[in-house]
């Protein structure tokens, strides 16, 4: 009797990690849903710890300063700290030893991730070779470019009396006149003398604007019209490094004026973007006027020459009258006579 009444007794659930997934395996929604949630969690987290190995999130440090350092010593305390270094340029530098870190970019000092690469400036052992072009019998434009194309520039412009006007005559290199066959070398950055051509009564040029133009631009600009580049004057904290980045902010020979070809313009550069905006608004202005007083000037001269030109009619056609009045005067005393 007492065995029929026992109940069998229940299982006793599980507690714990273990129990709340049986729990959750009874109901598959949940249990899906509970995982989906778990696996979005796991991605996050991995997602996370990559991106701070791969970005080095938080693990920032200083750039040494390599300048003055051979390129073997920059890579080895570079490598040490975590460095990338990129030769990014090379100049030449006399004052320097051959094979030394000139500049660098990021600038020493300056809080970057390790990792980052460093781009360095170092100085050659020696300037580079370039082989002069012959461009003798070319118009000066054309003269100029073969040259720049070939890394070199123009020493100076002299001008001889010739019918054809801006073209080379001839191409003088250290003293010496080049021909076709020539075969001279000269470091990069050297210049050519070039005697160009010119006729008496077409011997005048409008100077270029130089301002807000770099070094180099400046100087192309004045060769195409038949300048020469005179005296080059910096302003103070520029060197051969950032000479690149200065910019012209005052010339010799304003803007738009006439000048007679060969003549001098020197130029003076700055760092200071300022001064070189101030500057370039003020030439544009004298420019105006300056185009102004040409075309005023011009005017007027065709306007003197228009009435030079109807008092040379005027007094031609006076003298066709008295010419032909004395004609007929010496006519009709001929008929008197013969009469």
């Amino acid at each position: 009797m007492e065995q029929r009444n026992r109940r069998p007794r229940r299982k006793p659930q599980s507690s714990g990690l273990k129990g709340t997934i049986e729990r959750l395996k009874q109901s598959p929604v949940a249990y899906n849903a509970v995982l989906i949630v778990i696996v979005l969690i796991a991605i996050l987290v991995v997602s996370n710890l990559l991106m701070v190995v791969i970005t080095r999130h938080g693990t920032h440090r200083a750039v040494p300063d390599f300048s003055g350092l051979k390129l073997a010593q920059v890579e080895a305390i570079a490598d040490k700290q975590g460095f990338e270094i990129i030769i990014n340029d090379s100049l030449f530098v006399p004052a320097y030893e051959g094979g030394i870190v000139l500049d660098q970019l990021p600038k020493s000092g300056a809080e970057v991730k390790a990792g980052r690469k460093v781009y360095v400036t170092i100085n050659s052992f020696r300037q580079k070779m370039v082989k002069v072009p012959y461009v003798a019998g070319r118009s000066l434009r054309q003269a100029k470019n073969m040259l720049e194309v070939a890394g070199l520039g123009i020493e100076k412009l002299v001008y001889e009396e010739d019918i054809a006007t801006n073209y080379v005559l001839a191409q003088i290199v250290e003293g010496k006149e080049m021909t076709d066959r020539s075969d001279v070398e000269l470091e990069m950055g050297s210049g050519v003398v070039l005697k160009v051509g010119v006729e008496e009564d077409n011997n005048s040029t409008i100077v270029p604007k130089a301002i807000g133009q770099s070094l180099q631009s400046a100087k192309s600009r004045l060769w195409e019209q038949g300048l020469n580049v005179g005296n080059i004057h910096f302003d103070e904290g520029i060197n051969l490094l950032n000479q690149k980045d200065a910019r012209v902010y005052r010339q010799s020979i304003s803007h738009n004026a006439t000048a007679t070809l060969g003549t001098v313009v020197d130029l003076w550069l700055t760092l200071d973007d300022a001064a070189v905006d101030k500057s370039s608004a003020a030439s544009d202005k004298q420019a105006r006027e300056l185009e102004e007083e040409r075309l005023k000037a011009e005017q007027e001269l065709r306007d003197s020459l228009e009435q030079a030109e109807v008092a040379e009619r005027n007094v031609l056609m006076q003298a066709l009258q008295e010419s032909s009045q004395r004609n007929e005067t010496i006519t009709e005393t001929d008929e008197d006579e013969f009469f």
